[in-house]
């Protein structure tokens, strides 16, 4: 059964005199829609129906959509009449959307029998939050790792054929489907509007985001690249059951107020008709081959591979270096995304010597690849190293050791030439503790950890303080010391004083 929803205008239906038969039909509708039975009055008060909130051309007011989608959930009665309306859902919670087909009798007969893409977005509502998308997504992935922001629920969906969900785009879903079939589609929003405010005292209140759905038919080529028909609702999303909670609030504070000032708020629908938006502007999602993403599956990063293209080898190299060179081959550069973990976009650049590679600007890479995963790919193109935290040079007091331990065994740290007393030795700390302070000192040096017992500073009349995490990070950067070194009393190793 084909679920149309081919409504008559409103002016027609009352210049026919078939406002009763109209009426009458729509019970059945409303029922099928979840919303119990619709009155021509509740009709005509959605939003399709008034000229003031259209989003069409004043040429196409009048005119039906050829799709409509119905999201099976509660509009919010406290939105004022002329205002879009919002809609609460629960996170992770599954909402139908029905695809409805609202073609008038020989309109777009050239989709008949063929299948039309949907693409399903969650984005933000607020221009501030818009500009700012990327950053704000890829600061979600990094606190929900494996998480996705929009899902499909496939058991509970009915009529949608290939559906896919790129890791790339965490805020993306797509499936065909065909308009003469009957088509729902159950979809979960796992993210929270509150995730995206500002932390100031609590109790913020969430941002909306807003549910679009792109239409596409084939072209020439079957890419699905044609567009259709876009709409969109205002949702906001809440903790489970905060939904309902927020929902129940809003309805008990429309009940305290007065009939007249009731009637600047619009009636709450059981269900949401989304309305004819603009389409999305970024049509980089919208093809017909595989996305890069959609195999979930991701190798493991090798540490047999070697370090680097097998011929040729940076000069000098940097630590743990893996750069990429122009004169790497294809095959050589395929090697070296797997290494780096781009296994997922190795047959994307199936082709591409290193010298492709590193010709590819910064959004070259964030287009092709995704905001987290382009910078990424990004910087280890360049070869570029981390900044560590905090950078201090330490110097080797070795005339006034030898002085002090005159008839003591030296530790190996003193056995160096004389003219190396005054060359400062650079040590990169990442995580400012002691412990790793304790580490570099010993490596630099190239004795065990172990030979150092304490480490002081040296404080105001010569005292010694004992160092901790906390007075490493408070440390200047690119501080200058002088270590000096005496033996502890009750074991064989050392203390080591920073002057």
């Amino acid at each position: 059964m084909a679920w149309a929803l081919k409504l008559p205008l409103a002016d027609e239906v009352i210049e026919s005199g078939l406002v009763q038969d109209f009426d009458a039909s729509l019970s059945g509708i409303g029922q099928e829609l979840g919303a119990g039975a619709y009155s021509m009055s509740d009709v005509l008060a959605l939003p399709i129906f008034k000229q003031e909130e259209s989003s069409l051309p004043p040429d196409n007011e009048n005119e039906i959509l050829p799709f409509q989608y119905v999201l099976c959930a509660a509009t919010s009665p406290a939105v004022k009449l002329h205002d879009e309306t919002l809609t609460y859902l629960n996170q992770g919670q599954s909402y139908e959307i029905r695809m409805l087909d609202n073609r008038k009798l020989g309109e777009l007969p050239e989709i008949n029998g063929k299948l039309v893409k949907s693409i399903f977005r969650v984005v933000f509502h607020d221009r501030r939050l818009q500009y700012t998308e990327h950053q704000q997504l890829e600061g979600w992935r990094w606190n929900r790792p494996g998480d996705r922001i929009l899902d499909i629920d496939i058991p509970m969906s009915v009529g949608i054929i290939d559906p896919r969900a790129n890791p790339t785009q965490l805020n993306t879903v797509e499936f065909l489907w065909d308009p003469t079939k009957r088509t729902s589609v159950f979809i979960q929003v796992h993210c929270i509007s509150t995730e995206f405010t500002m932390r100031k005292h609590g109790g913020e209140k969430g941002v909306p985001f807003r549910v679009q759905i792109d239409t596409f038919k084939e072209n020439e080529n079957g890419e699905y690249t044609e567009h259709l028909h876009s709409a969109s609702c205002q949702i906001k999303v809440f903790k489970p059951k905060g939904a309902d909670r927020k929902q129940k609030t809003d309805r008990e504070k429309m009940e305290k107020r007065t009939p007249h000032e009731k009637e600047k708020y619009q009636p709450s629908y059981e269900t949401t008709i989304l309305t004819e938006c603009s389409p999305w502007p970024e049509i980089t999602y919208v093809n017909n081959s595989p996305s890069p993403g959609f195999n979930s599956s991701h190798s493991s990063f090798s540490l047999g591979e070697g370090n680097g293209s097998p011929n040729h080898q940076p000069e000098p190299p940097p630590p743990v270096s893996d750069n990429l060179l122009p004169t790497t081959t294809p095959q050589e550069a395929q090697q070296w995304l797997h290494r780096n973990r781009f296994s997922t976009f190795t047959r994307l650049f199936t082709n591409f010597s290193g010298a492709d590679l590193l010709k590819l600007t910064r959004d070259d890479v964030i287009q092709i690849c995704g905001p987290a995963d382009g910078i990424r790919l990004f910087n280890a193109l360049k070869g570029r190293m981390v900044r560590p935290r905090l950078t201090i040079y330490v110097c080797q007091e070795s005339v006034q050791l030898r002085e002090q331990q005159q008839q003591q065994q030296q530790p190996p740290q003193q056995k160096q030439e004389d003219g190396d007393s005054n060359v400062y030795h650079a040590i990169y700390l990442e995580e400012l503790t002691a412990v790793e302070l304790t580490e570099k000192i010993a490596q630099l040096f190239s004795i065990s950890p172990h030979q150092i017992s304490q480490i002081y500073k040296q404080g105001p009349t010569g005292i010694h303080v004992l160092i901790s995490d906390e007075m490493i990070q408070n440390f200047q950067e690119e501080a200058c010391f002088i270590l000096d070194t005496m033996k502890a009393e009750t074991s064989d190793s050392y203390h080591v004083i920073l002057k």
